[in-house]
């Protein structure tokens, strides 16, 4: 049996929830924080496992809202399981999964489903998210009441864009009923078409038929539109253009109950990436153009989009090894989404400070998460990050089914070497 008391030495702390941010002991005992002192302080607990964090950052564990585990329907991609194992080598100790699985998540069999089986990989924290519409459809409301019942911290149809503004409406009306977050996926398909890649000239070159940033945005302002109306919570997913980052900056100003993602790779690429017609670089949206990209990365600096979140989205060679017009959109990403983030510090584009928040605090208090920070008396859920690690990508290594990343074989700094989750070590690299 694992041990349950653990001492955490000389790591530095950050935790923008209590302000904390320098050299601090942790002592956590039957899973729970139970004191974080100054080393100074010498807590004293000779039963306790040392874990020495020297040189090393200790944050509250890392959450992804935004994760597609595919089970059940599609195990060849991924499985609960191994997402929760790619999820904890990634540092995360919090996820969130996509409600398009087969059958869809839009009742409480599938939610049951999904905690079952989380609950057997005995790894990280799953958090499912529901339907918005019935079989992801867009013409029939699921059920909230039964969805919230069941366990689901939000309701989207992420993948598919709920055409129907009326529909959209009445889900943020029925959502702020039952205290649930609505993530729309913002996406008008009457521009969007055929599209497989930024529309532009690098399109034009490759001969690939576009996707206009206008897809998103024409979307993005309908839904901030609706918000308004409603006064209901609305969480703006994957956001990848400069037009959505205006609008959403804008409703925040005029004090909307909005917040916003955006995944690594719309910070760290461009259309360029598909140059070669890597269809490991095909996403929806899609990777746009450098202008959008710096756009994203002022929007995460500033707190215009609140939230870093992976998009993990598993795809055999089945789907992948294809024409590029014939691939299937995503990308996986818990297991390089610290790193690619971290290169936003490491290039002063942002404070450390604030992209631990936009990785953990933030998600937990848009999702309204019973315990936040690194506080006492809360469940030791923690992320131990070494800044100064190099490593090439391998995706043969990774956890996760599925392989289809773009960033394979490129040399990246700083990742997770151990992730906590109530107390329990579910990733330990010095283990590995």
């Amino acid at each position: 049996m694992e041990i349950s008391r653990y001492l955490i030495k000389g790591g530095r702390v950050i935790d923008p929830e209590t302000g904390v941010d320098g050299l601090f002991d942790i002592l956590i005992e039957d899973g729970k924080i139970a004191s974080i002192e100054n080393p100074q302080s010498a807590i004293q607990n000779p039963k306790s496992k040392i874990i020495d964090a020297t040189g090393k950052l200790v944050t509250p564990g890392l959450i992804d809202m935004h994760t597609h585990l595919r089970e059940p329907g599609h195990e060849y991609k991924e499985t609960i399981e191994t997402g929760c194992l790619a999820a904890a080598h990634g540092g995360f100790a919090t996820i969130c999964c996509m409600a398009n699985t087969d059958p869809v998540n839009d009742n409480q069999s599938v939610t049951d489903y999904i905690l079952k089986k989380a609950r057997m990989a005995e790894t990280v924290r799953v958090y499912p998210v529901g339907a918005i519409s019935r079989g992801l459809r867009g013409e029939n409301l699921a059920d909230y009441g039964e969805l919230k019942a069941a366990g689901v911290v939000a309701v989207s149809d992420d993948g598919n864009p709920v055409m129907n503004a009326q529909l959209m409406r009445r889900a943020l009306e029925y959502a702020k009923g039952f205290g649930l977050l609505v993530i729309a996926h913002c996406e008008d398909r009457n521009l969007t078409a055929n599209g497989v890649m930024n529309e532009g000239i690098t399109a034009t070159r490759l001969g690939l038929p576009g996707i206009p940033n206008a897809g998103e945005t024409v979307m993005v302002a309908r839904d901030i539109a609706l918000c308004e109306l409603t006064r209901a919570s609305l969480h703006i997913a994957h956001v990848s253009a400069e037009g959505s980052v205006r609008l959403i900056r804008e409703a925040k100003a005029r004090g909307l109950p909005l917040t916003a993602e955006t995944a690594p790779h719309y910070f760290s690429l461009t259309e360029e990436a598909v140059i070669n017609y890597d269809t490991n670089a095909r996403v929806h949206p899609p990777l746009r153009t450098a202008k959008d990209r710096d756009a994203i990365r002022l929007a995460l600096a500033d707190g215009t989009i609140d939230v870093i979140a992976s998009d993990h989205a598993p795809h055999s060679s089945i789907e992948k090894d294809l024409e590029f017009e014939q691939a299937a959109n995503g990308m996986i990403g818990l297991e390089t989404s610290l790193p690619l983030s971290l290169q936003l510090v490491e290039m002063g584009l942002m404070k450390l400070n604030d992209l631990v928040a936009r990785m953990s605090i933030n998600p937990a208090r848009i999702l309204n998460l019973a315990h936040i920070g690194l506080k006492p008396g809360n469940p030791a859920d923690l992320t131990i990050i070494d800044l100064k690690k190099r490593f090439t990508v391998d995706a043969n290594a990774f956890q996760s089914k599925s392989r289809n990343t773009p960033f394979n074989g490129r040399e990246l700094k700083g990742r997770a070497v151990l992730t906590m989750v109530g107390g329990k070590i579910v990733f330990d690299e010095a283990r590995e």
